[in-house]
């Protein structure tokens, strides 16, 4: 896998954080989908067309997983997770075009991880209050809060990892098979990527996509309700 190449950087205090390539792309993705977005939804009737339908569709997709895991009382986060899910597709399928996936770098996932950390903490704290909160963290015993403290930082280290880890061994399987079939009959280097990239960046990008986002459901219900 080809090392990451910095774009431009800047210093924060004592951190020189770099901008790469995958950071860019991620960019440009969130640019397009917002743009999509707009497009696709600025003249929603109440006879909808083809194009609405199938958005409507995707909407009762991600109500009726929000529902089924988490409850009638969750049906607040059915935009983040239908972003989520969106997001993660757009991100992981971006080789079909030529491009390594922007979540082969650890630094998007994290970026998405956090979020996530983020999101479960601030629905834990809102459901059940400050005080509530805290007790949840010494749960079911003040001799539990140093696990409970381990379990809640975890989380997104797993998230982070675990998606990262996935799409990077794609990559580089990838990388590998295109480089071993330089040295065979022009043909072989017609079909077999075909068959490469519907796996590793169709079957697998989906189910890693599909991973996260139930891993970020589950982890918001029982998480707020732990307490």
């Amino acid at each position: 896998m080809e090392a990451v190449e910095p774009i431009f950087s800047f210093d924060i205090g004592g951190f020189t954080a770099i901008i790469g390539k995958q950071v860019i792309w991620q960019w440009i993705i969130m640019l397009i989908l917002a743009v999509v977005s707009f497009l696709l939804t600025r003249n929603l009737k109440r006879e909808p067309g083809k194009v609405q339908i199938a958005l409507e569709s995707l909407y009762r997709a991600v109500e009726n997983l929000v529902k089924g895991n988490m409850g009638e009382n969750y049906v607040g986060y059915i935009p983040y997770v239908g972003t989520l899910i969106v997001f993660l597709v757009a991100l992981n399928l971006t080789g079909l075009v030529g491009v390594k996936p922007p979540t082969a770098c650890l630094g998007v996932t994290a970026g998405l991880a956090i979020s996530t950390f983020v999101v479960i903490n601030a629905n834990a704290l809102k459901r059940n209050g400050l005080l509530g909160f805290l007790k949840g963290l010494a749960s079911p015993s003040i001799f539990m809060l140093p696990l409970n403290l381990m379990e809640r930082v975890v989380v997104p280290f797993s998230l982070a990892l675990r998606l990262f880890g996935n799409m990077v061994a794609a990559v580089i399987i990838t990388d590998l098979a295109y480089e071993a079939l330089e040295g065979v009959a022009f043909i072989a280097g017609i079909g077999l990527p075909v068959i490469l990239h519907a796996y590793f960046d169709v079957f697998d990008g989906l189910i890693q996509m599909l991973v996260f986002t139930m891993l970020t459901v589950i982890n918001i219900k029982v998480t707020a309700e732990h307490h």
